[in-house]
């Protein structure tokens, strides 16, 4: 076919192929590459305990794609994308990184990087496209036992979340979701289900990812669907961002410790798993050494990631949210107390950040901050105008690696050292421009951030915190929600006209982290020499 392609666009896409073949051949283990030397940089995969998981991560809207194939029902995000929108370039998960057909290829990715686990989740819709109301999807089924069966052959375990933020539109559109009880019994059917036809061979079982995070951009700030949400939070048409996030949050709770207490008593004494919740974590640093600002980081603790853990693990909301929030914070009746206390064999923490909390309660602060949903704190990135780390990709996500020794350990202190996984951990470029050129094939910052990370983990586990796994966020370039296709966390890049993945120098890391490898980077070296391993050049 006769093209009008000039000179340097030709040029262009001859650069970016050869860099890509060279990546692959870095991937395959040529050598070259060396970081620069220090304590985060000689972490090493037996600073770790036999038995420790490492693992990648995704979920099932942000890249499988095929959102109206083989019977699957429209979702929440299907519907918010096709109408109200999500990302600002108009970018939809509709195709997404369609993991729904190229699921093995991603999964010879996943061997050839030496994972222990892969962790997925469920498409609700495509399993039970209309809940309790219709039959179970047999294709659905079907597309979840290759994955898992391919997995299992390749010595990777399924580390499976029964939901990560989509629902089948008709249960939203039938009673409003997560604001009626009725979702509780819906998510019971869906996770008895995922239970019976997987659980024989998945050992390890999420039931919900990030409910707090998912009920404040849902129904507090409304920039997830379903929408709602009310001054001074947001501008939408119908919610009520005080009382709405506590009756939803209620609702997946329970629904949470139902599904638990039937795996529990039904099919963990058969099937032999665990069954856990994950939370996003902040690590919420007091702003000044003031005993107010203390007191305010601690409520922050507690009205964020206490809000889906106190209930789990005690049966109670923190002591902190009910002193503040009074009526208008649901309870648990003394039969709902029983099933929710101990209710999951181990905690979930997505990390990805420290952030400062502030007081409001004597303090000028913002309109947001100076709420009882919010526990009267202010919650900032930055002190005197200094940021408490480097930026990332996201404006409210710092690089502050000390952040993940200090949660573990708080979650260690505050829940009786209960089993913990770090499910989510990951890093995007804050820079655009850099993300679509140079990181495709030079993506040290993000070998940085997993370095010194996995260096205040290790630091957590020595001082005694029963940590059993860490997964990076994610395998490859996904659909990140609100941000589109335009903030990348993955350790392959995807192109989004092709679909290729293409293995990012992160990529070669990990795979000689889980060999015991050393990887360096020369930092004083030149761009050249950073980017190509010399025996290629």
């Amino acid at each position: 076919m006769k093209t009008s392609s000039s000179p340097t666009i030709f040029l262009f896409f001859f650069l970016i192929s050869t860099c890509s073949a060279l990546l692959q051949a870095s991937i395959n283990g040529v050598r070259g590459f060396k970081l620069e030397e220090n304590e985060a940089t000689q972490i090493k995969r037996s600073d770790f305990p036999p038995g420790f998981l490492f693992g990648a991560a995704t979920s099932s809207y942000q890249v499988e794609g095929a959102y109206l194939e083989d019977g699957k029902s429209l979702s929440n995000w299907d519907v918010f994308c096709h109408s109200i929108g999500c990302a600002e370039d108009g970018d939809t998960g509709d195709v997404a990184d369609d993991h729904y057909h190229m699921f093995m290829e991603d999964i010879e990715a996943m061997h050839s990087l030496g994972l222990d686990a892969y962790r997925f989740s469920i498409s609700w819709a495509r399993i039970l496209p209309r809940g309790r109301f219709g039959e179970v999807n047999p294709a659905g089924i079907k597309f979840y036992n290759k994955i898992i069966d391919n997995l299992i052959l390749r010595g990777i375990e399924p580390f499976v979340t029964i939901n990560h933020n989509d629902l089948p539109q008709e249960l939203e559109d039938r009673y409003g979701s997560w604001l009626n009880a009725e979702m509780q019994e819906d998510f019971l059917y869906l996770a008895e289900v995922c239970f019976k036809s997987f659980g024989d061979r998945v050992k390890y079982w999420v039931t919900i990812n990030e409910p707090n995070m998912y009920i404040e951009l849902a129904f507090e700030l409304g920039v997830f669907p379903p929408s709602r949400c009310s001054e001074p939070f947001g501008n939408c048409v119908y919610g009520n961002s005080d009382v709405e996030p506590l009756v939803a949050m209620h609702n997946m709770l329970l629904a949470h410790g139902r599904a638990a207490k039937l795996y529990h008593e039904e099919f963990q004494p058969k099937q032999g798993g665990l069954i856990g919740l994950v939370a996003h974590c902040f690590m919420f640093e007091p702003i000044t050494d003031s005993e107010l600002d203390h007191e305010a980081a601690k409520r922050a603790f507690a009205f964020s990631v206490g809000w889906p853990l106190n209930p789990a693990i005690f049966g109670e909301y923190p002591e902190e949210m009910q002193k503040y929030l009074g009526s208008k914070l649901p309870s648990f009746s003394l039969e709902e107390k029983k099933f929710m206390k101990n209710s999951i064999d181990f905690i979930g923490i997505n990390h990805y950040s420290a952030i400062y909390a502030k007081d409001c309660t004597t303090s000028s602060c913002s309109a947001t901050g100076n709420r009882a949903i919010q526990g009267f704190v202010d919650r900032v990135g930055e002190h005197d105008g200094v940021l408490i780390g480097e930026r990332t990709g996201l404006e409210y996500l710092f690089v502050v690696p000390r952040g993940m020794e200090e949660i573990v350990n708080l979650i260690k202190t505050r829940y009786n050292n209960t089993p913990m996984f770090i499910t989510e951990n990951g890093y995007s470029s804050p820079d655009l421009q850099e993300q679509r050129v140079n990181e495709l094939v030079n993506d040290v910052k993000r070998v940085e951030f997993h370095t010194s990370y996995l260096a205040s983990l290790s630091k957590s586990m020595r001082d005694g915190a029963d940590v059993r796994g860490y997964f990076v966020w994610s395998l490859m370039d996904s659909y990140e929600w609100l941000e589109g296709y335009n903030v990348r966390f993955g350790l392959y890049y995807v192109d989004r006209q092709t679909l290729t993945r293409i293995p990012k120098l992160s990529a070669r890391w990990y795979k000689n982290f889980l060999t015991n490898n050393s990887v360096v980077i020369d930092k004083n070296a030149s761009r050249t020499k950073r980017l190509f391993p010399k025996d290629v050049m």
